[in-house]
């Protein structure tokens, strides 16, 4: 970790995953511009069909299974993409094609599709720091209120999320400015180092530092 002491030790050591696939330097930044702008169009269009689980740890995990896809004309008319112009295919080799579907890293030890926030950061992800001046494109924001974990997503310029809750007319999603956040009135959720509920920015662990 960089900066201020942890808040929670046992996220600040990143532990190895052997059977993690590792993309490149060009390979991750296609990722992200891919993730980015996946997450971007559940703001513009809505919660696509195959996000299955309505909250902020299904939203990353939604985003990264559809990144990793082959995204052909197939795939870009089911998601509205048709006339977009989109970032480079990550150029994935078979081994990497192979390892990652269904492939989340929990706590018990386990892999599988379905993984919690608190799984996401300390089993698939290494921290970056508490500062979010160091987050990229992607990067995720972990807060921890007591009885509940909750993850949001750096997306360059402002902040994404789920809040975990859907009524009619409203999807649960939500975009903030960076500035907005952090004077936030409910400061448990401004992302600063002095602030005991932010755990910090973490990174997907098979990203390229």
């Amino acid at each position: 970790m960089i900066g201020a002491a942890c808040a929670w030790p046992m996220l600040c050591v990143a532990m190895p995953t052997p059977d993690a696939p590792v993309l490149d330097a060009e390979q991750s930044r296609r990722f992200r511009a891919w993730f980015v702008l996946l997450v971007a169009e559940q703001l513009r269009q809505g919660p696509n069909a195959r996000w299955y689980h309505r909250d902020c740890a299904g939203l990353v995990r939604f985003a990264v299974g559809e990144t990793w896809r082959l995204h052909d004309a197939k795939w870009r008319a089911q998601n509205g993409l048709s006339d977009r112009r989109l970032p480079p295919e990550l150029e994935l080799t078979p081994a990497q094609q192979a390892a990652w579907p269904q492939r989340w890293h929990r706590i018990d030890g386990s892999v599988g599709a379905f993984a919690t926030a608190f799984s996401l950061v300390q089993e698939n992800s290494v921290q970056v720091s508490r500062d979010i001046n160091l987050a990229e494109p992607g990067d995720l924001l972990f807060f921890d209120q007591g009885d509940d974990q909750h993850l949001m997503i750096w997306m360059g310029n402002y902040i994404a999320y789920h809040n975990g809750r859907r009524t009619r007319g409203d999807t649960g999603l939500r975009a903030v400015g960076v500035q907005q956040l952090l004077t936030w009135s409910d400061v448990r959720w401004q992302p600063r180092s002095d602030n005991p509920n932010f755990i910090g920015v973490f990174r997907l662990r098979f990203l390229s530092r």
